[in-house]
């Protein structure tokens, strides 16, 4: 059966239930041979790369794909490697792709308002087909009617994430595919990237602040906290964006003196401070409670089972940022 967008962008609960109804009485396939995806398992590829980096994975790894990888391929009966190419044809890394993916992967990874409703459908449909939360979890955790915030998307405006897309459309550009449509996956993948990246980081220091422990520890965003890179954004390539050791989670007042090269960390993780920012210590009072002890670490504390900073990022920050900081006479 050939699907059209609609089957898509305005599923209804009643096809959602009948799609897992004809999912549910699939068999194992035989000899590699597979159904077509439904809609249903479309979206739901497309729902688990808000989670997943899909592209760390090939037919040789796809088993060691996290979840929720795992647990849709068991569910739909299929090997975890066609959910990880499913993946792939929706961000237009594979071209042969189903003719719809290209579309509803660059839409829905932008609009993620219409992507948690839709999810939210299929959920609710699942459940009415007896799967359980244990059978198919709620990963993006929005079931409850919580909104899908992309986290992060802070550091692409002023321009960083055009003057991204200008730099690396080349790298992107496919058979068949016209540069309009690639520019619309490229900023997709792009923001996705980031929200991914940005939960990891939060994930990776507990959702607690690197310099200062401050934390809001109820599970309500937004949290205050920020997950920056350490080499910008814009000036680092795909590889070192999604690079979790690329990022701390840090407090805005924190974030922000990064940021702009007042602080910076040592390979020994000492915090140090510029000079700068010490004279400004010096002179005024509510800077000395934000970056002197006990407010400011002397050293900061990777959580354990954390991911430290990789010492090329911060060797950037310290020569490309703090070093160059400009102080006052």
């Amino acid at each position: 059966m050939a699907f059209t967008q609609a089957d898509y962008f305005d599923l209804t609960q009643a096809q959602a239930a009948q799609q897992w109804q004809d999912i549910l009485a699939r068999s194992w396939p035989v000899a590699g041979k597979q159904v077509p995806f439904v809609p249903v398992e479309t979206l739901l590829c497309l729902a688990a790369m808000f989670v997943v980096e899909h592209s760390r994975f090939g037919s040789s790894s796809a088993h060691r794909a996290p979840e929720p990888v795992q647990s849709l391929a068991r569910l739909v009966k299929r090997p975890p490697t066609s959910i990880i190419a499913k993946m792939n044809n929706l961000d237009g890394s594979r071209s042969h792709g189903a003719s719809n993916d290209l579309l509803v992967g660059s839409v829905l990874r932008t609009d993620p308002r219409a992507m948690a409703d839709l999810y939210r459908v299929i959920l609710a449909a699942g459940r009415t087909a007896g799967i359980d939360s244990a059978t198919l979890p709620d990963f993006l955790d929005v079931e409850s009617g919580r909104d899908l915030e992309l986290l992060g998307q802070d550091e692409l405006a002023g321009g960083a994430l055009e003057s991204v897309v200008e730099r690396e459309i080349h790298e992107w550009l496919v058979d068949d595919v016209e540069e309009r449509v690639t520019e619309r996956l490229i900023l997709a993948s792009l923001r996705v990237g980031q929200h991914r990246f940005a939960t990891s980081v939060l994930d990776s220091w507990s959702h607690e602040c690197a310099f200062c422990g401050f934390a809001m520890h109820d599970e309500v965003r937004p949290t205050l906290l920020r997950a920056s890179h350490i080499k910008p954004w814009r000036d680092s390539k795909a590889r070192e964006r999604l690079d979790a050791s690329n990022g701390f989670a840090a407090c805005p007042v924190h974030d922000a003196a990064f940021d702009a090269g007042l602080l910076t960390v040592t390979d020994d993780l000492d915090v140090r401070v510029s000079d700068r920012l010490t004279r400004t210590i010096d002179a005024n009072p509510p800077a000395r409670v934000y970056f002197t002890a006990p407010q400011l670490r002397g050293r900061v504390a990777v959580p354990h089972n954390g991911r430290p900073p990789g010492k090329s990022y911060m060797e950037w920050h310290r020569t490309r940022v703090f070093v160059n900081t400009p102080a006052s006479a």
